[in-house]
């Protein structure tokens, strides 16, 4: 275990590197310069050259790259071009929404999407399979931002039973941090319980269909512990698996659902850097998120022991 632990974080540090090449140069290259940005229209030469002195921005690219790689591994993200902050303290004070939003997002897509996968099992072909599978077809193919719309329509301008927009932290009262919270997530749920649906009905079918399950029901074992005794956890490895990846990949959404629904997170963090080409903010929660990224897939991996003691590294 400690060897394949070892190895896993060498190649996790080679992955980090290659995303930190790729998301200096992307940005780099990228057409555009922020020293015109930040000096405006009616700026002189003069002024622009002083704005790209400042900044790095004269330096050759490798030398910039260098300086970045040091001042990260030193705990330094930069500072942003535009609110002359640093890069950590800003992602710092958007941390709360994001995170609010991914756990509840989650909690609520893992809840759901593995009853409802388990129960489309058990009514392998029926009418109960038949309707949880056209939903969960549904739910993958139609676009985050088309049901926070909708939501928004049906929910807040017509019924106005939820806020339309915004966030409350949860200092403010818990249930006010909760209203705040019901469209965004359910919104940013939908796709994932889609898609945790769709591999627990396939992973439990395949189990389901095994000799012993079937000695167990001729031993008159019941539909619970067959279901959830026995089906659900031999189903398991392929079920984190895909958990995983969804709470990994969860930073897309969050982009798209902050920004429909008005709330200032980490994703519409990037989305103003972006519109300002402010690199060390994007560049800093391109990191953080790639290191996330890998920790958690090195996390699934070893939980995979525990669910199939077969599995050992």
């Amino acid at each position: 275990m400690a060897v394949y632990i070892l190895r896993r974080v060498i190649s996790a540090i080679g992955v980090m590197a290659m995303v930190g090449i790729f998301v200096f140069l992307l940005l780099r290259l990228a057409p555009g310069d922020p020293a015109d940005m930040i000096a405006g229209r009616n700026a002189t030469p003069e002024m622009v050259a002083a704005i790209r002195e400042r900044l790095g921005l004269n330096e050759s690219l490798p030398r910039q790259f260098i300086n970045w790689v040091r001042d990260m591994v030193g705990g330094d993200f930069g500072t942003s071009i535009f609110a002359a902050r640093p890069v950590l303290e800003l992602i710092s004070q958007r941390l709360e929404p994001t995170i609010s939003l991914s756990l509840l997002t989650m909690i609520v897509s893992v809840t759901v999407g593995v009853s409802f996968g388990v129960l489309a099992s058990w009514r392998a072909r029926g009418l109960v399979d038949r309707i949880l599978t056209a939903f969960a077809t549904l739910g993958f193919s139609v676009p985050v931002f088309v049901v926070g719309f909708f939501l928004i329509y049906l929910f807040a301008v017509k019924t106005r039973w939820l806020p339309v927009q915004g966030y409350q932290p949860i200092d403010h009262g818990f249930w006010p941090w909760l209203v705040h919270l019901i469209l965004p997530t359910v919104t940013l749920s939908i796709p994932y319980i889609a898609f945790i649906a769709r591999i627990t009905r396939a992973s439990m079918l395949e189990v389901l269909s095994e000799d012993y399950m079937r000695t167990a029901a001729a031993k008159g074992a019941s539909s619970y512990a067959m279901l959830f005794h026995h089906a659900l956890k031999n189903a398991g490895v392929p079920i984190l698996t895909v958990i995983g990846l969804s709470f990994a990949g969860l930073i897309g959404g969050v982009v798209i659902t902050e920004t429909v629904f008005n709330i200032p997170g980490v994703g519409r963090l990037v989305v103003d850097a972006i519109n300002n080409r402010d690199y060390p903010i994007i560049q800093g929660v391109l990191i953080l998120v790639s290191g996330l990224y890998v920790l958690i897939n090195l996390a699934v991996d070893l939980s995979y022991t525990l669910i199939d003691p077969r599995i050992r590294y």
